[in-house]
């Protein structure tokens, strides 16, 4: 706007009054202001304007599903930066919708929304969001997408992994067992990553140690400690990474229903801290992961992209590991 009041030698005022024809202009000025818009091929941000007089914006939130503690409390704080600005969210869950591709594509088509904060549950992203992403403001929220140079708002989830596992090592286990998340995300990978870096801290070798992989829901983790629990007796371990609080309440089902107690015939760790983790019995021990402050975080990324700033290409969060009693020395 700056621009094009130079351009027509008239105040910046008298631009926004052309463009929302909110206030009188002589009609001599009207046409400079025009011809400059032209000129310099103006096209207002609408979303930078919609913030900016706190008038209504609309993003568009997109979760795996609502099952998952963690996705609803990202969501949450997403909710809490958009209703301090005026800005609607619109919640967009692709497991309920029988063709997600398609309602991305109509959203964005009709243009009801602004920007997207995208969290993945399948370690890709649809076309549609991505053809967004060259034109207008896409962040992603608690992974990063190969081949997609997007901003993100992610948690130190290597680092994490390797501190819970050494409090596992510590703690003298050495038959062990990962309970992974879906193989092609971010997050899984980080996390194993980190269990693995912890293994060979402690003179093991990773490869020794079976990965049995979840999809991050609780029905995925009984699933795995089944395959688990088909071990030989004395190769089964006396302790499980699980890559969330999930698949780890899953696992401990299981074990429980096949006459094993946790912790004292097998030990199990979580990632994420879900509320309830700490009102299981026994209490999960698990890794803190930020996940109102990522949402929030991501939000305020998002909105500073619809008003042209520059943002950070990935805002890594610490992750904090909460010591509690799901762990002991194997054969306590």
């Amino acid at each position: 706007m700056k621009d094009v009041a130079e351009h027509a030698n008239v105040s910046i005022s008298t631009v926004s009054y052309v463009l929302n024809d909110s206030g009188p202009v002589a009609p001599e000025r009207r046409n400079r202001v025009l011809d400059a818009i032209r000129v310099l091929n103006y096209s207002p941000n609408e979303s930078a304007r919609s913030l900016k007089r706190r008038s209504a914006s609309t993003i568009a939130m997109v979760v795996p599903d609502l099952t998952n503690q963690f996705f609803a409390m990202v969501t949450e704080g997403v909710q809490k930066a958009a209703s301090a600005v005026n800005v609607l969210v619109v919640l967009v869950v692709p497991d309920a919708i029988e063709t997600p591709e398609e309602h991305y594509a109509k959203l964005l088509r009709s243009q009801r929304v602004d920007g997207v904060i995208y969290l993945s549950g399948t370690g890709s992203m649809p076309e549609t969001i991505y053809e967004m992403a060259r034109s207008g403001p896409v962040v992603l929220v608690d992974e990063q997408i190969p081949g997609r140079d997007l901003p993100s708002v992610v948690c130190d989830s290597r680092r994490g992994a390797r501190e819970v596992a050494t409090h596992v090592l510590d703690q003298g286990h050495r038959r062990l067992a990962v309970i992974g998340g879906p193989p092609a995300l971010w997050t899984a990978q980080q996390r194993l990553a980190g269990y693995r870096e912890a293994f060979a801290g402690a003179g093991l070798d990773p490869d020794s140690v079976p990965v049995f992989n979840g999809d991050y829901r609780q029905e995925s983790g009984g699933e795995a400690a089944a395959k688990i629990l088909q071990l030989p007796e004395d190769e089964r371990p006396t302790a499980l990474l699980c890559a969330n609080d999930l698949m780890a309440i899953g696992a401990i089902e299981h074990l429980r229903t096949n006459g094993l107690r946790v912790p004292e015939d097998v030990s199990i760790v979580g990632f994420d801290d879900l509320p309830i983790s700490a009102l299981l019995t026994p209490r999960l021990t698990s890794v803190r992961q930020p996940a109102r402050d990522m949402g929030y975080r991501a939000a305020k990324a998002l909105f500073d992209l619809m008003e042209g700033k520059d943002v950070e290409a990935a805002d890594q969060l610490p992750a904090v590991v909460q010591i509690r009693d799901s762990v002991v020395p194997p054969g306590r």
